[in-house]
């Protein structure tokens, strides 16, 4: 740059231009109104998407308070069940010392595996009188 009288940098008009952003030319309308249509379905394309992700996370959240229920249903089962388990055991175990047949020697073969005891229908059984 050149100086002026006061010693101060004055810059010449082609070096002012060259700091100057140059006008781009000017595109057409055609130009212009395929810009506009591609911005506003990209615009309705990403509101699609938007929404789309909006009810997937709504969809996965109301799975998630199902399954959470239903867990929490099964372990209520889970406890109960055990408290019964718990109840049998102890029957079981007050009825041990009791128990006859556990005392007793075992039956013969024969009067555990007796055929004809097994496949004689009762004919006193309304069921099976014609």
């Amino acid at each position: 740059p050149q100086r002026d009288e006061e010693g101060k940098g004055c810059l010449l008009w082609r070096e002012f231009l060259t700091l100057v952003p140059q006008p781009y030319p000017r595109p057409d309308s055609s130009d212009d109104m395929r810009k506009v249509q591609r911005r506003e379905k990209n615009r309705i394309a990403a509101q699609k998407s938007r929404l789309r992700q909006t009810q997937k996370a709504d969809t996965l959240h109301l799975e998630s308070e199902d399954l959470e229920r239903q867990n929490a249903a099964l372990r209520r089962e889970i406890k109960q069940l055990t408290e019964e388990m718990k109840h049998f055991a102890s029957m079981l175990s007050s009825h041990e010392p009791l128990c006859s047949i556990l005392t007793s020697p075992p039956p013969p073969p024969e009067v555990l595996y007796a055929t004809h005891s097994f496949h004689q229908p009762h004919i006193s059984s309304p069921r099976f009188q014609h």
